[in-house]
């Protein structure tokens, strides 16, 4: 039998990307600095795409609003009303406890681990920490350099200046002008750039620079510990209180301004598409974080404590997009709230049961439940369940085991064993 050609027509289905589809999705997924990066390589390759300078931030400063309005005093410059995150207490004690100290120094590091504020300060000036421990000032001064060399730089700093200088010298970057520049920070805050000048030492453009390094530290660098808690950088919403209740906005000073050239030329449509593209981007980012705002009201002044169960593809729904593009759009994406800056994807958090209440809300009480926790005999597992049972949220020990672990705390033994490495044998 011979082989013979033959010619067949065939049908068939696939997805094909092409350019314009490729960034678009790459847009939407991309936060504020992502989109930065990727515009400036645009308008690298476009002459007719031109990046202006961002306008200058209004409303946000990470983290610093509170910290520079109220550094009067040690105790006002801590953000008491946010609530601690028990890896913190965790993370101290077990740090602590790697740093071997001698039985006297562990009781004077025990006294100053209880006045550790949220935000990663110390609440209480050393001489009532000294007190307290029946040592003198400079004894509990030592112990507490020891304790400064936990990471992240800037924990048990005793005031801000203390907390920048910290991380100014952990990054290599504290020479005679920076230390003059925190010596003075009310400067700083109200933008004397030329008096600054003269007490560091250096230009106008000096100071600036170093102004600049110290807005990349983080003030209060305890908050990082909360659950869902975003690193320090521009966020890209910010949420604050207006006339008619919580507002949420677009932060305009992390993204670059953009326009066309004025001269006509090549690669005209393509910049113009660019812009389409970036705006769109901002238009529905804005439609979900209203979204979700409206439907977490509470989460700006409590913060996740306060969160209501809320999935993806109720938002999605409700504003009439895809889940995916809802995905996309939150990922990376944090917001600044009066409680601190959170990943919006934290959020997200469907109910523990239905008609219960979100899982998130849960393992924040969770948190709040071991952080004021007696050291020395911490909670059960099955204590924390009948605990939160009690709240009217129900939970199996397992379900608790399980949250523990999403939140790194370790189990109540090793938190036993912590707090006594912590206090002295």
């Amino acid at each position: 039998m011979k082989a013979r050609a033959r010619i067949t027509i065939a049908q068939t289905q696939r997805l094909s990307l092409n350019t314009s589809l490729t960034a678009a999705i790459s847009v939407l997924r991309a936060d504020a600095a992502g989109l930065s990066a990727w515009l400036e390589e645009q308008a690298a390759a476009n002459p007719q795409l031109v990046i202006g300078k961002p306008p200058a931030p209004q409303g946000w400063r990470p983290r610093w609003n509170d910290a520079l309005a109220r550094m009067g005093s040690i105790a006002g410059g801590v953000e008491t009303a946010e609530g601690p995150g028990p890896s913190l207490s965790a993370h101290v004690l077990t740090e602590t406890a790697r740093l071997r100290l001698p039985p006297r120094e562990q009781e004077i590091a025990a006294r100053i681990i209880e006045a550790l504020a949220p935000s990663g300060w110390l609440e209480r000036p050393l001489a009532a920490i000294a007190t307290s421990a029946g040592a003198g000032v400079v004894e509990v001064a030592a112990v507490l350099e020891r304790l400064q060399q936990i990471e992240p730089p800037g924990l048990f700093a005793r005031d801000l200046a203390d907390c920048l200088r910290l991380q100014a010298r952990e990054a290599g970057e504290l020479d005679a002008a920076m230390a003059a520049i925190l010596s003075h920070l009310p400067l700083v805050a109200s933008g004397d750039l030329r008096s600054l000048a003269a007490l560091a030492g250096v230009n106008e453009a000096g100071v600036s620079e170093r102004i600049r390094r110290l807005r990349r530290y983080d003030p209060k660098p305890g908050a990082a510990f909360a659950q869902g808690a975003a690193p320090v950088s521009e966020p890209d919403l910010i949420v604050r209180r207006g006339t008619e209740g919580y507002e949420i906005s677009l932060n305009r000073s992390s993204l670059p301004a953009l326009k066309l050239a004025d001269m006509p030329g090549e690669g005209r449509s393509a910049a113009r598409e660019v812009i389409r593209l970036v705006e769109g981007r901002n238009a529905t980012l804005l439609r979900i974080a209203a979204e979700i705002l409206r439907r977490q009201p509470t989460v700006p002044a409590h913060g996740l404590g306060g969160l209501a169960p809320m999935t993806m593809s109720d938002v999605a729904a409700a504003v009439g997009l895809h889940q995916s593009t809802v995905s996309r759009m939150v990922a990376g994406t944090s917001v600044d709230t009066e409680r601190g800056t959170f990943w919006l994807r934290a959020m997200f958090s469907p109910a523990v049961r239905r008609g219960g209440p979100a899982g998130a809300a849960l393992r924040d009480a969770l948190a709040q439940m071991v952080a004021a926790e007696d050291a020395g005999r911490p909670l059960s597992d099955d204590e924390l369940a009948r605990a939160l049972s009690g709240a009217g949220a129900p939970l199996a020990r397992r379900t608790v085991a399980k949250y523990r672990d999403m939140l790194g705390i370790p189990p109540a033994f090793r938190r036993r064993r912590a707090a006594g490495g912590a206090n002295g044998p």
